[in-house]
């Protein structure tokens, strides 16, 4: 079935519909709601039951970036600095050196194994160099893993902000690939390029963002999240425009304005996880679509075989290698060598050479989205087992919230004191969002003389109101306390 004008709306509403329903199913049988987007996106598509012919790898790559800034800007808000902060340079050494180290130890096996040139096999060792962000952010949270000290923020540090790299080193090999005559150190002023550009240009774009978001007085409360995607979009594309890595800027945007004190945060972090979700099923799905099965069965021997050297030796080279400089419990590097989840990531990547009309471009296409389901198959099935058999997991009980689960709580666990607001109070003729709030404590309500005001990021706190302030302990009113009577 071709689809058109008429249908593409039925035809993609059903999908969605049969994905969102297969995805709560599998959650009870433990596999990956991913894989279920991806299989269903396969069933549909000219091989499968649905016989949809989509043959168009510009526009899925196109949907591909679309969707994938959604997820990496998704889950930058829902980086909590405050965690990220202590493995900050364990996450830097793993989404860069780490990635370099997988992306060449791969390509160098698949020179030995296949008849690539070393080009070709560093160009396919980089495509699948990087974790999956959509993996790991939607295998990790529906599992609700709870894991040792910092070993879950830095699986997340990693997952959100490797791809840049992955993508830099994909369009430097491609780029000999196609020319031959140029050296591989022609490719370093790109890397500096992308990663400085990238990285100066999130955190401009967050300090603007958030001085626009909160500045710009905007009627309906409903504007925020669209302004906020309009930021993202910018971000990224004006990023892009100037040669940087417009991946890497958005993740740092994000968690930049994650960690701020936002109008309307609440309604904006919601949003944004349901549209990630959303990201999550289309992206799967078209790329489900791409893909002909009938073409991946002639390469799955050595897909097999690749994907097995990556899971069990180069992703494992690439995390021993990126630490060996930092004090680690050995279980624990053995754990974040395991959650080296590919997704959609690689598949969306493996579009480049597609694109660009090299000759092994179609081969390395399926033996990615090889590599990427038996991925997810494999890894993604067994992070709670060994989790539990590496003993760096926790009981669900002991589970900390972070700053974001709390604020997106619909009843929070809560404790709740009424503060009244004297004259001599510094927090007099302030907005909420000037004050610096705690971020485990919120004001609920607003009692002003004969009226109960529910407040958000605008309002001005005024001498004589009382204020309902609920906070996730009793220890956090002693700096709520400091905040409304410090002076500014």
């Amino acid at each position: 079935m071709n689809l058109t004008i008429e249908n593409i709306l039925l035809v993609g509403s059903l999908l969605l519909l049969v994905s969102i329903l297969a995805g709560k199913t599998s959650y009870k049988f433990g596999v990956p709601t991913l894989l279920l987007f991806l299989g269903i996106g396969m069933l549909a598509g000219s091989d499968g039951i649905g016989g949809i012919r989509f043959d168009d790898p510009q526009l899925a790559q196109f949907i591909g970036i679309v969707s994938l800034n959604f997820i990496l800007f998704s889950g930058g808000l829902d980086t909590n600095w405050a965690a990220v902060k202590p493995i900050l340079r364990e996450g830097i050494m793993l989404s860069t050196l780490g990635v370099l180290i997988t992306a060449v130890s791969l390509g160098t096996f698949v020179w030995c194994v296949t008849d690539f040139t070393i080009y070709e096999s560093l160009l396919l060792g980089s495509i699948v160099s990087s974790t999956d962000a959509a993996a790991v952010f939607s295998i990790l949270r529906s599992k609700s893993l709870a894991l040792k000290t910092n070993l879950r923020p830095t699986l997340e540090l990693e997952s959100g902000s490797n791809d840049p790299m992955a993508y830099v080193l994909t369009i430097a090999f491609l780029t000999l690939v196609i020319n031959q005559d140029q050296s591989f150190l022609s490719i370093i002023p790109l890397f500096l390029q992308q990663m400085i550009l990238g990285g100066i240009g999130g955190i401009a774009f967050g300090v603007s963002s958030k001085y626009i978001i909160n500045k710009i007085k905007l009627d309906f409360e409903g504007l925020y999240p669209v302004l906020v995607i309009t930021l993202m979009f910018i971000t990224f594309s004006a990023t892009d425009f100037v040669g940087g890595n417009g991946f890497l800027a958005i993740y740092i945007c994000a968690v930049y304005l994650g960690n701020q004190d936002l109008i309307h945060k609440k309604t904006i972090l919601k949003m944004f996880d349901g549209l990630a979700w959303l990201m999550q099923i289309v992206l799967f799905l078209i790329l489900g679509l791409l893909v002909f099965p009938s073409q991946i069965i002639p390469y799955m021997g050595i897909g097999l075989l690749i994907s097995m050297f990556l899971i069990v030796v180069a992703r494992p080279i690439g995390v021993f290698m990126s630490l060996m400089f930092f004090k680690m419990k050995l279980k624990r590097r053995f754990y974040i060598s395991w959650v080296g989840l590919r997704g959609a990531v690689p598949i969306v990547f493996a579009t480049y050479p597609l694109l660009a009309g090299i000759d092994k471009a179609n081969m390395i296409f399926n033996v990615v989205f090889f590599i990427s389901v038996t991925s997810i198959l494999i890894q993604g099935t067994t992070l709670s087992i060994i989790a539990k058999w590496l003993n760096v997991g926790l009981p669900e009980t002991q589970k900390k919230l972070s700053a974001t689960d709390l604020l997106l709580a619909e009843n929070p666990r809560a404790e709740m004191k009424e503060l009244l607001i004297t004259p001599n109070c510094a927090a007099v003729d302030k907005n909420i969002v000037e004050l610096g709030f705690p971020k485990n404590a919120i004001i609920a309500m607003i009692k002003r003389e004969n009226a109960s005001i529910i407040p958000n990021g605008l309002t001005t706190i005024k001498a004589q109101d009382t204020l309902i302030v609920l906070a996730d302990r009793p220890k956090i009113f002693e700096e709520v306390n400091t905040v409304l009577k410090k002076e500014f």
